[in-house]
């Protein structure tokens, strides 16, 4: 645990993504089975252990420190594992540091009842690094700033591998991953994932900057629309149906209307979205209304037939038992029209292709989509074949330009990981009718390193009121900070007091030059409602 926990603490400091990727390789190197396995399952999200809640550790942490302490600890840390991991009075000598190992398979192994113990025993026996990466692990909360693609590139540099490779057996694969280790080591071959309807690693889309815009011709390039959903696989295969999100995850429970529809045998690259029961074809619903059967384990009977969903498909990567990820896009684009077509599924239709004459044309059918639910376009290479990763020059995304606020400062929060000690999640409004400010939405990103020392200044001398870790800012005509917000999208939402929920908002930039009474109102958000 002490090697892991040293890991961690050095990959939070570590900015280069080169210094992380040697950081990974050398604990691979030197850390033994299955600790090296558990680790990477970790760092990569797919370490399965009883989850211990945070009401949990907060009951543990006030049978040994004072609350009043406890209390002001966590306001100025503004993280649970961070405070307990400082704030915790251990009994040195108590108990022997554990390793990694050892603490994945007692809480494997244990009852719910048995956490909050074990966890305690631990607690005792680490120091303030290992508390830390303890509370992190058992939480699922590393936030290290390594994602699940970086951690495979390391392990194919580990190895001598080609990262793709990685890719292509790792969702056949479990923790704590022997058989991987002992092929990247040269110790066995490579292993061969006895899986049904296996996920496969995604290909993903580059931004369209102005520069490449030239380069995308109707000789060379096919278009799509971009449609505002949730980019799914559907694999079925050998009797298994699974439906995975773009990182792996099997969404199947929440969607048995799709599943149920997967009466083939081919892996579909598709967009899911919700449709209106009752119109011709599928007329595409808003995105809100998608989330309301996104992250569940079931879905109830009414939500199916008020909710219904479908998949657009835009690529097939295997058919009949072959993989056609080699192919050419145009040639799997042929092979994907003549299998809609020859199908009776009910919740597939196929994604349509966008004609076009050049760069001028593509800009007008982008500013001018003929649907709300399309964000913007897809470009797609003719002759690409579908790579695991975001290979340069193959895909393009072109979203539509994002609409803008000025909006007001209300609330901020400290953030996570490195940003614990900023002031960096805020809550921001509009003016109503009534003089009044009406939060319209959350932000957390957007600003540089030296734009967030500014923000967390000015929430700090600022403050007008405390709500444990949040904190109110000082919102007049007169007196507060602007900020420029992007968002991509409006719909009504009754969840939140303005009636209205943006989709993806982030700092566009900061408005220190603009008086709060200069900021938009709600009544402008509203007019824009009908555009986006």
């Amino acid at each position: 645990m002490i090697a892991f926990a040293s890991l961690l603490d050095r990959l939070i400091l570590t900015p280069a993504r080169n210094g992380k990727v040697r950081l990974l390789i050398d604990y691979f190197r030197e850390s033994p089975d299955p600790d090296r396995g558990h680790a990477l399952a970790a760092i990569t999200g797919d370490l399965e252990v009883a989850s211990v809640k945070p009401a949990m550790l907060r009951a543990l942490a006030g049978e040994r420190i004072d609350e009043t302490l406890f209390a002001l600890s966590y306001d100025y840390v503004g993280d649970l594992a961070e405070t307990i991991a400082l704030a915790w009075p251990a009994r040195r000598g108590a108990n022997r540091a554990p390793s990694l190992s050892e603490i994945v398979e007692e809480l494997q192994g244990a009852a719910r009842s048995e956490g909050p113990r074990l966890i305690e025993t631990w607690l005792d026996a680490l120091d303030e690094s290992g508390r830390w990466a303890l509370l992190k692990l058992v939480t699922g909360g590393l936030r290290i700033g390594v994602s699940a693609r970086l951690a495979k590139t390391a392990l194919a540099e580990f190895g001598g591998k080609d990262v793709n490779d990685v890719e292509d057996i790792w969702h056949g694969l479990s923790p704590p991953y022997v058989s991987l280790f002992a092929w990247l080591e040269g110790a066995a071959e490579k292993p061969s994932p006895s899986a049904q309807a296996m996920f496969r690693p995604v290909m993903l889309a580059h931004p369209l900057e102005e520069a490449d815009l030239a380069a995308i011709t109707p000789e060379a390039f096919i278009a799509e629309w971009k449609w505002d959903g949730v980019r799914v696989q559907a694999a079925a295969e050998g009797g298994a149906r699974r439906l995975y999100t773009r990182t792996g995850d099997d969404i199947g429970r929440a969607f048995p209307d799709i599943v149920e529809a997967m009466d083939f045998d081919a892996v579909i690259d598709g967009e899911l979205l919700l449709y209106d029961p009752g119109t011709e074809g599928f007329g595409v619903r808003p995105f809100s209304d998608l989330q309301k059967r996104l992250n569940r384990k079931t879905v109830t009977a009414s939500l199916l037939s008020s909710h219904p969903a479908f998949i657009r498909a835009y690529d097939l990567l295997a058919l009949g038992g072959d993989d056609l990820r080699p192919l050419p896009f145009s040639e799997r684009r042929k092979k994907l029209e003549d299998f809609i077509a020859q199908s009776t599924l009910s919740r597939f239709d196929l994604s349509p292709l966008v004609g076009f004459a050049g760069a001028n044309e593509l800009a007008m059918l982008r500013a001018h989509p003929p649907a709300e639910a399309i964000e913007g376009l897809m470009l797609k290479r003719s002759a690409a074949p579908y790579v695991a990763g975001r290979p340069k020059g193959e895909w393009w995304k072109w979203k539509r330009a994002p609409y803008l606020v000025d909006a007001v400062l209300m609330y901020a929060q400290r953030g996570h990981g490195k940003r614990s000690s900023f002031y960096s999640d805020y809550t921001f409004g509009l003016w109503a009718a009534d003089g009044a400010l009406v939060p319209v939405g959350k932000a957390y990103f957007g600003f540089t390193d030296e734009e967030l020392k500014a923000i967390d200044r000015f929430v700090r001398n600022n403050t007008t009121d405390r709500f444990g870790p949040v904190r109110a800012v000082a919102a007049t005509e007169d007196q507060g900070l602007v900020f420029e917000v992007a968002f991509e999208g409006l719909n009504r939402s009754t969840r939140h007091k303005s009636g209205v929920a943006m989709r993806f908002p982030r700092i566009n930039r900061l408005r220190w030059d603009k008086p709060p009474r200069e900021a938009d109102t709600l009544a402008a958000l509203e007019r824009l409602l009908g555009e986006a």
